[in-house]
């Protein structure tokens, strides 16, 4: 009897545990959200054309703002095609000493640019130097092969070609000590008579 009632026992938890986990699904399924997945899909093609409009009405915003800037700059287009030649002189005269003005504010620009940038380097030593914080200067490659490469070189020029030849000892190829002085110049044959 003590097997039935552990049984029984065992059976009536199962039922528990089914019967809750039933009631916690049932839950889910009544309980589906505000957010669908065909909701979330429509939301997301809502938000994308939005973005695409807006990136649309940046771009022309941008375009007539170049525009704007570009005919400040250079003024309205001259009428080439009627203009007389005094015109034509007075027109090219106008744009040489537009360009001349432009490019001097170029340069000016940029040698403030250059100074700049080297006032900011040497603030940024001082600053590193007062912190006692040094900046690491940035390596070469190095090949590790070209160690091995110098160590060859030394060796080949330590190694004596002449060593390695064979000795000659026959005296065809000799020459007399009279003939070496001899032919050195004759200075040694005249210290000798």
């Amino acid at each position: 009897m003590g097997d039935d009632e552990k049984q029984a026992e065992i059976d009536r938890k199962k039922a528990e545990v089914r019967a809750r986990l039933e009631a916690q699904a049932a839950g889910k399924k009544a309980k589906k959200g505000f957010m669908t997945p065909e909701r979330k899909k429509k939301l997301r093609l809502l938000l994308r054309k939005k973005a695409a409009e807006e990136l649309k009405k940046e771009q022309e915003r941008k375009a007539a703002e170049r525009r704007k800037v570009i005919d400040e700059r250079c003024g309205q287009p001259k009428d080439l095609d009627s203009a007389s030649e005094d015109q034509l002189v007075a027109i090219c005269k106008e744009y040489h000493s537009k360009v001349f003005k432009l490019e001097g504010d170029k340069w000016d620009l940029e040698r403030g640019i250059k100074i700049r940038i080297l006032e900011i380097n040497e603030l940024n030593i001082a600053v590193n130097d007062l912190r006692g914080k040094f900046i690491k200067p940035t390596l070469k490659k190095v090949s590790k092969y070209e160690n091995k490469f110098a160590k060859l070189q030394k060796k080949a020029a330590e190694f004596n070609f002449r060593n390695q030849l064979k000795t000659v000892k026959k005296k065809e190829f000799t020459m007399d000590e009279e003939e070496a002085a001899a032919g050195e110049g004759g200075e040694a044959v005249e210290a000798a008579a």
